[in-house]
């Protein structure tokens, strides 16, 4: 049996956010460079076929903590320091996603599938 289209434009987001996560992931990111890596990093994902928006926000205040408890001015970028919204259409079939923490792990999921 052939996935369906609803299957395939979820697949597809699901592959944009391994693409994301694992692209990204130990990035150096500090306060001040926050703001030009969630563009960046949306930017990058915006460019794969399907995929029609990307939202990347680093958590500046989760970020800033971490930097407290050590000396160096910044932090590797992990699913703890950022939030992540994504939407991809495929043949007609609309895909809202999202990566948010549920407890230690980074959680990727489908939200929304019209």
């Amino acid at each position: 049996m052939d996935p369906t289209e609803s299957e395939t434009a979820c697949f597809e987001a699901g592959i944009k956010f391994g693409t994301l996560y694992h692209q990204f992931a130990g990035t150096p990111v500090s306060p001040d460079s926050a703001t030009s890596l969630e563009r960046a990093m949306a930017e990058a994902i915006e460019n794969q076929p399907h995929c029609v928006d990307v939202s990347v926000d680093i958590l500046e205040s989760e970020l800033e903590s971490a930097l407290a408890d050590q000396s160096a001015d910044y932090a590797e970028l992990t699913g703890r320091f950022m939030e992540v919204e994504m939407v991809v259409e495929y043949e007609g079939t609309h895909v809202e996603a999202s990566m948010t923490m549920e407890g230690d792990y980074p959680m990727m999921r489908v939200d929304r599938v019209e």
